[in-house]
This record gives structure tokens, sequence and C-alpha cells, in this order.
């Protein structure tokens, strides 16, 4: 791909163009929390680092007295319509109170957000809209954006959302219909909704997957490939494979991703407390459930920061707050402290340079990571993000680490190479919502070039998955070596770029599964997975399956598929050596319903 301007370089056409706390526990968060035993004011340091601050010139705040919104609306979306590659990063966050004739185009790496307690204290007449004429109406590059805590009542009665991964919309309150398809019904490739309320009807029309979580719509149109529900009030039926959806009635374990709000006009982050076998929002019966800290607990870090100071920031006891931008890392940030906050605005961006860690968790319970993106550096790392030490091994039932809307991408915006992405070891991790993405557009693309043999590997025990989407890994996409290992929905496709097949070989396997469960496993569980393959190097590789394990009684799936991309490669089974094979041009799903 030739070089040129990394804000406004025309989209490859490579990809899917053929496809389309520190604070005490209180019930709720009326009033402030008591102050951190471990809070900077007592540690009395002679220099020690501030907490709060302003949260710099890349988060626009508006309140509704605000002149010319619509105006600034509109010039950021100029700037990150196209910019898939580039460097801007925003965060456009509304002060609870009622706007009004304002549409939000969202572009890349923007994320828009009221800043109440309930999304209905931040009402916007109007649409926040994601939509795909800068890609001709394809929207399967649409990622990394995001919208949350907003009420909205659309101009014409829906909401267009026309997203693909990386772009969740979250604790949402739409009083009409949602459409997540481009204008023109073109590729779709998303998506994810949390902890949401859609009064009308959601049409996916063209998306092909998409996974909803602790919500509640009015009802939901059609499904292509793989729709998986759980804990959503008014979700269609269980159908699968005809229709394609998968219907949990709760989700196994949930905790609501950190937020930003305003009390009077203090900023404070809200930590929704963890939910076990869930349905619904948590918002719907007035104030959300959880505690609450000051953003005086919170270190503000802007790009350009070392990774030192973050760490230093860290053992004062604050938490971090991650403005907008991109920070260069030449040592991992190490999260030692059980419930320590890290949170990201509008995408900030980790770049581990020299081929460091970006981010390693020490085995302590309740640690939040949310909200930001880890780009390989060109250097080799051996691992990008570690949740917990190799060997951990503590109960951290009670309190999770949750790991949400966090992403991993290795290539695209430049050279970049990881051994593997994402290392689970600690036990009851929550892994709710990732994409996980070796690029197959964009710069520094090639088999060897943006090397990254694993993407997701857990060996942790007892740690679930919602909403897990990982791509293009050139050995396996997901290794799951740890016991008890759930996942709830899994959006795959394999390498596009292998140049033949002695380059995919397994032994004596044909290509390295999408979801590979260790042999030594003996309870896991799945619901709603689908893996794709998309050779288009070399269109006669030959995938044995998309996903293997063991065959025991305490391993079970339930509504696996596995789809050929208009005949860009093959399957020959689902998992294991079950499922019929994929065949010929046609792009229609093998599927099985339950295995063993």
């Amino acid at each position: 791909m030739p070089a040129s301007s990394p804000d406004s370089r025309p989209p490859s056409i490579g990809r899917r163009t053929l496809l389309g706390a520190a604070a005490a526990a209180t019930p709720a968060v009326l009033g402030a929390a008591p102050p951190s035993a471990a809070a900077p004011s007592a540690r009395k340091k002679p220099h020690a680092l501030p907490g709060g601050g302003d949260l710099g010139p890349n988060v626009i705040v508006f309140d509704p007295s605000t002149p010319g919104i619509q105006a600034r609306l509109d010039e950021v979306f100029r700037r990150q319509e196209s910019a898939q590659f580039g460097t801007g990063r925003y965060a456009l966050l509304f002060k609870p109170g009622t706007y009004h004739g304002l549409n939000a185009q969202l572009g890349f790496y923007t994320s828009i957000a009221g800043l109440g307690l309930s999304p209905d204290d931040t009402t916007i007449n109007g649409d926040v809209t994601v939509d795909a004429g800068w890609f001709n109406g394809n929207a399967t590059q649409n990622f990394w954006r995001s919208a949350e805590n907003l009420a909205l009542v659309p101009v014409n009665g829906t909401n267009r959302w026309a997203v693909a991964q990386a772009a969740p919309f979250r604790r949402m309150h739409v009083r009409g219909g949602l459409n997540l398809s481009p204008t023109g019904y073109g590729w779709a490739s998303g998506g994810y909704i949390a902890d949401s309320r859609i009064d009308g009807q959601v049409g996916p029309y063209s998306q092909q997957q998409w996974y909803t979580r602790d919500s509640a719509i009015g009802s939901w149109l059609n499904g292509v490939w793989n729709m998986v529900f759980s804990g959503v009030e008014g979700a269609p039926t269980q159908s699968f494979p005809n229709p394609p959806y998968t219907t949990l009635d709760t989700t196994p374990i949930s905790r609501e991703k950190p937020f930003l709000y305003l009390q009077g006009n203090d900023y404070r982050v809200f930590l929704p407390e963890k939910r076990t076998n869930a349905r619904g929002v948590t918002w719907g019966n007035g104030t959300p459930r959880g505690t609450s800290l000051p953003l005086s607990q919170f270190y503000v870090a802007r790009p350009g920061v070392s990774a030192a100071t973050l760490n230093e920031a860290l053992t004062q006891g604050l938490h971090l707050l991650l403005t907008p931008g991109i920070y260069h890392l030449d040592r991992p940030i190490q999260v030692n402290r059980a419930g320590t906050v890290v949170l990201g605005l509008g995408y900030a961006t980790l770049i581990p340079d020299g081929g460091v860690t970006a981010v390693k968790v020490a085995d302590v319970d309740g640690v939040r990571l949310a909200g930001f993106l880890v780009d390989a550096g060109p250097v080799n790392s051996a691992t990008l993000l570690e949740i917990g030490p190799r060997g951990a091994s503590r109960d951290h039932s009670a309190n999770p680490t949750t790991v949400q809307d966090v992403f991993v991408r290795i290539g695209g915006a430049g050279p970049g190479k990881a051994t593997t992405s994402m290392v689970i070891n600690s036990r009851h991790t929550v892994i709710d919502h990732t994409w996980v993405w070796r690029a197959d557009h964009g710069e520094g693309v090639g088999w060897e070039t943006n090397r990254a043999d694993y993407g997701v590997v857990v060996n942790g025990d007892d740690v679930l998955a919602t909403g897990l989407f990982v791509e293009h890994f050139n050995k396996y996409d997901v290794q799951w070596n740890g016991q008890r290992g759930r996942t709830v929905f899994f959006q795959n496709e394999k390498a596009y770029d292998a140049p033949n097949q002695a380059a995919i070989q397994n032994g004596s396997l044909k290509g390295y599964a999408a979801y590979k469960v260790g042999d030594g496993v003996t309870a896991h569980e799945g619901w709603g997975l689908g893996s794709y393959c998309y050779y288009n190097v070399d269109p006669t590789i030959v995938q044995h399956h998309g996903f293997a394990a063991p065959v025991r009684p305490g391993v079970r799936f339930h509504n696996l598929l596995v789809v050929s991309l208009g005949g860009n490669g093959q399957y020959e089974c689902v998992i294991n050596d079950t499922g019929a094979p994929t065949s010929g041009t046609s792009t229609v799903p093998s599927t099985v319903v339950s295995y063993p």
C-alpha cells in the first residue's frame, strides 16, 4: 500500500471488501465515597503526583447552553471519518440535560458519552450516527468508536449504528428503533450492545453477527449467521441455526464497565457492582448499584507521560485515567494493587516499544481495565497484555478482574509484532468485549511482517468471556488451557494472507483451529461461536476445522458454525471431525447445534 497521510489514506480493499476499588463499598453512589486508605493524601510524600486535573484538549465537554455544538461535532467527524489508522483521538462528553436537533456522526477513535448516572439524565433529541459513506456503503471497516450513557430520541424514529468490531454501544436508551446496517444495506460485520434499552425494533439487516448482553429490546428483526443474546429482555427465542439465534435467559457473571460522570461540578468514576445470572439493564430502577471514586483518586494521564510516571502514580495508590491520545511505553504499566482502575477515554492507545509488554496485572482482586487500545510495536513483544503472572492461582470469584472494551491490534497503523496478544492467567477473570486483531490491511501487513502466532491464551481457571472477537492470527486465535472456562459469543476470521497450505500446517492437521481447548481440560462450555475463512492469497487452502476440543462430557459447545467466504479456502469439519464441510463458492454456514 503506498504511503500517504495517515488521516486521509483511502481504505485498503483487502479486508472484507468481498464480504461485506479504593473506596469502601456502598449500595449506591449518593454522596462521596469514603476516602481510600491508599489515597495519595494519606501518603504525604513531598513530591507526590497529583490526582485529578484537566481532561485535556481532546476531551470536548458540552452542556445544553454550549453554542455551536453541531459545528463542533461536524468538525471532529471531518477529521475522523476516514482516519482508520490516523493519530486523532476524541471523547465527546455531554453534561446532563436535554439537547435538541443534533446529529453526532462518529468516525474513527471517537467516543460519545453522557455524564449522568443514568442514560436518561442526558437526552439528545437527535441521532448518534455511524454510516459507511466513506467506504462506499461498506460498514465492515467501521471499527474503534463507541456510544455510552445517553438517551436518544431519533429524528426519524430509528437511529443508525452501522459498525464492525471494537464499537461498543453501552448504557444507551434509544427511544425508538436501532438500525445496524449502513445506508443501502451494504455489508456489515459487528457488533456489541450491553446494558442498553431499545424501545423499538433492532434491525440487523446485513449484519453478519452480533452479541447483545443484559439489555432490553422491543423486538429483533432478523439474523444472518450468528446472533447471540444473553440476559436480554425481548430477545428472540432460541432457534439456531434457522434463524441463527442463540439465546441465554441470563448472563452467568457480568459487571458493567466503569464510567465517568458528574456529581454537581465534580467528576467521579462509577464502578458498577458484579451481577450473577443477570438480565436486563442495571439502571432501570433509578440509581445504579456500585461504588464511586472522585477524580482526585485518579492520575489523569496525558500523551507523552512516561511509563515510569504511570507506575509511580499506581504505587502512590492512584488509579489511572488515560485521556485521548497515543502513549509510548518503554516498560510495562504494572498494576499490583487490588481494586485498581485503568480507564481510557477516546480510544487512548498504548504502544509498547522495544518488545515490552504494555500492561501487566498482579494476581489480585478486582482490577478493572477498560476503554483503551494496545497497538503492538515494531519489535516483537512476547505478550501485549498479561492478566496475572504465570501460575496465578488465587480465588477471585467474589471480586474478579474485568477486561472491557480493551482492544489489541498488531499491524495496520504500522509494523507490529507480538507472539501472544492477551494472556489470562488469573482465575475468574471476565473478558467483556474485546477485539484482538492481527491486521489484514493497512501498513505493516504480511504473513511475516506483522507476525502474531496467538491471539488470546487463557491459562487461568474459571474465566468467562462475553463478546470475544479474535481474528487473523498465524496459529491459534484462541487457546484455552484453563478449567471451567466459558465463552458466550465468539467471532473469528482465520488469517487471510497465508501463502500456501504448508504455511498453516499444524502437525498432521490442516491448519490451526480458531478456538482450541487444551487437551487436559475436563470442563469447558461455549455458546454461539463462529469461524470464517477467506484465504485470498491461496484460495485452495483447506482448514480441517474451526474448533478443536477434547471429547469429554464436561466439554460442551452449543451452536457452532464455520463459513467459507466465497470459496476462498474451505473447512472440512466444524469441530474436531464433526460437521459437514463447506463447499464451493456458496457463502453458507456449516453448523453444529450441540457437541458432543
